[in-house]
């Protein structure tokens, strides 16, 4: 089986099809996700996560309304699931690709996504979800188009460019993995020794290997870059040397159009960016430099923006940004971003027809991030209680026990803090069609990220200290872009989650699960054909066949 999986060929066919009413294309990917110790990105022999031999994966390019289908092909010696972050998974938490959802792909296994972008436009990226394994690679870029139909808000760019940034460790995953669970050496993850642009590292004028990224552009012309923060630890500070950028869309929402110096990007947000060659034919910096965390020549991400025509290349220090430890700067600049409100996006209509300015909430939930200790070991927590995986995914718990043996609903609590912390397998129930408000507090001493798998969240308001019902009347609720409201109009199990890698892995989750009882296929897709079982669920069919056969 491994030698034939490393003798596959890869492909890709589009065709159009009609789906429900709606003209959109089937895209289908094949993808063959591996170890190569030969990429070395910093280290040699380090194991990285490939797919189809490349790092950072390929990209998925799509548009409002199709299909995408990724036949994985696991050739690594560990399970893996692929999860699509920002992809909301319409009416099919069953595609989403995480624990809470999916039995893992085992190795030499293989498995097929079917998901559709219903909806959606924007810049969004995929990784590995489970062991730890976005440490090593394994993510790529994902672009959702406008239909022709409807209009894009700025005029068309000469070109697009997918700029994946994220930091890397020269340790192996494994050995890092190992390592957060170790008190002592616990803290050891949280530096990270570079910053990758495109898995590339950072340029180096000493170097006589063009081992960077480059980005060539042409004077006049205007160009797209769709920027993702694919790391694992750290929040990063993005400027181009001498050239302004015009903030247009983030992750699925056109945003009100302003010019920037310098963007701050969190770990696992994307934005889009224009950016006007207009500057004297030469080489420019593209610089990303970690915030909170006093940067040195050692961790900052450094690509080359290359004129066509350019004899001149970069020399000198690269540009100063803000300074990387004022917070202010940060949630002013998040403050400064909101939703462009007469424009279509996935729809003709324009995205502001849809929105918070007169809602009842249904729910409010308010979330203390911290970390933990449980009988020695170091934990993540959500108001004290750390998540606790188990054999069996949330959602085929739910149709084959109805959740009897693997979680407890609504055991977690979602506005108080335990006094001590312990485990505990976290679903909440969402109301369907109700308006959530969830108050995230961070406890810990490092910026953190939050992340609902199918939905967008309306970010509403920002705050210090400890928030009351009073806060409510500083909320921004005419153009947020996305405290946080949430309309649950999504069936399913849906994962809410950090994405600083080590907070996730070591309990920083819960699972929100939205229920209709309207049996409807409208309301929420059945399981899938090809659905895996593991867990509780695959005895229940040992067992049920055995009771056939006797």
């Amino acid at each position: 089986m491994m030698a034939f999986l490393k003798g596959l060929f890869v492909f890709a066919i589009l065709f159009v099809v009609l789906l429900n009413g709606v003209n959109c294309i089937d895209i289908y990917h094949e993808w063959i996700v591996s170890i190569d110790t030969t990429i070395n990105p910093l280290t040699s022999h380090q194991s990285v996560i490939t797919i189809n031999g490349m790092f950072p994966g390929p990209l998925i390019n799509a548009t409002t309304n199709d299909v995408v289908i990724v036949n994985i092909f696991n050739n690594m010696d560990e399970s893996l699931l692929i999860t699509w972050n920002g992809i909301q998974q319409r009416l099919n938490s069953w595609q989403d690709g995480v624990s809470g959802t999916n039995c893992a792909i085992e190795a030499g296994k293989n498995w097929t996504y079917v998901f559709q972008v219903k909806d959606q436009i924007g810049t969004f990226t995929y990784f590995p979800s489970i062991n730890f394994h976005k440490v090593a690679g394994g993510y790529g870029p994902i672009r959702v188009n406008n239909r022709n139909v409807i209009a894009i808000p700025f005029p068309k760019p000469e070109a697009e460019f997918d700029l994946l940034i994220g930091d890397w460790f020269r340790t192996d995953y494994k050995s890092l993995r190992s390592s957060i669970q170790d008190k002592q050496s616990n803290q050891f993850f949280d530096i990270p020794d570079a910053i990758l642009m495109n898995g590339k590292r950072p340029y180096d004028e000493l170097s006589s290997s063009k081992r960077h990224k480059s980005f060539t552009v042409t004077k006049g012309m205007t160009y797209r870059f769709r920027i993702s923060n694919v790391g694992t630890v750290m929040s990063f500070n993005f400027r181009i040397q001498n050239h302004k950028m015009v903030l247009v869309e983030t992750e699925g929402s056109y945003t009100n159009q302003i010019s920037l110096d310098s963007l701050d990007v969190h770990v696992g947000q994307s934005y889009s960016v224009l950016v006007t060659a207009d500057q004297n034919e030469a080489d420019y910096y593209i610089v990303a430099t970690p915030k909170m965390f006093k940067s040195d020549a050692t961790l900052e991400g450094i690509g080359i923006l290359h004129y066509a025509n350019s004899l001149t290349t970069v020399s000198g220090p690269v540009p100063d940004g803000p300074d990387p430890f004022d917070i202010a700067f940060s949630v002013n600049q998040a403050k400064s971003i909101t939703w462009n409100m007469t424009t279509g996006a996935a729809r003709p209509n324009p995205q502001g027809t849809f929105n918070v300015s007169n809602v009842t909430l249904a729910q409010t939930f308010i979330l203390h991030g911290s970390k933990g200790e449980i009988n020695g070991w170091p934990r993540y927590v959500v108001n004290n209680v750390s998540y606790f995986t188990p054999d069996t995914p949330l959602k085929l718990a739910d149709m084959f026990v109805n959740g009897s043996g693997v979680y407890q609903l609504d055991q977690f609590p979602t506005h108080s803090v335990y006094d001590s912390a312990s485990y505990g397998v976290s679903v909440v129930s969402g109301i369907h069609k109700g308006w959530l408000e969830i108050v995230f507090k961070n406890d810990l001493d490092v910026m953190d990220s939050w992340h609902l798998d199918g939905f967008g969240f309306y970010v509403v308001g920002f705050g210090n200290g400890d928030w009351t019902p009073a806060a409510r009347e500083t909320y921004n609720i005419f153009d947020p872009v996305v405290p946080v409201y949430v309309f649950l109009d999504n069936p399913g199990m849906w994962n809410l989650r950090s994405q600083h890698l080590k907070n996730w892995y070591l309990g920083q989750q819960l699972f929100i699960r939205v229920f209709d009882d309207n049996p409807n296929p409208a309301k929420e897709r059945k399981s899938p054909q090809n659905l895996l079982l593991c867990g509780k669920c695959h005895q229940i069919l040992i067992l049920s066949h055995v009771k056939v056969t006797h």
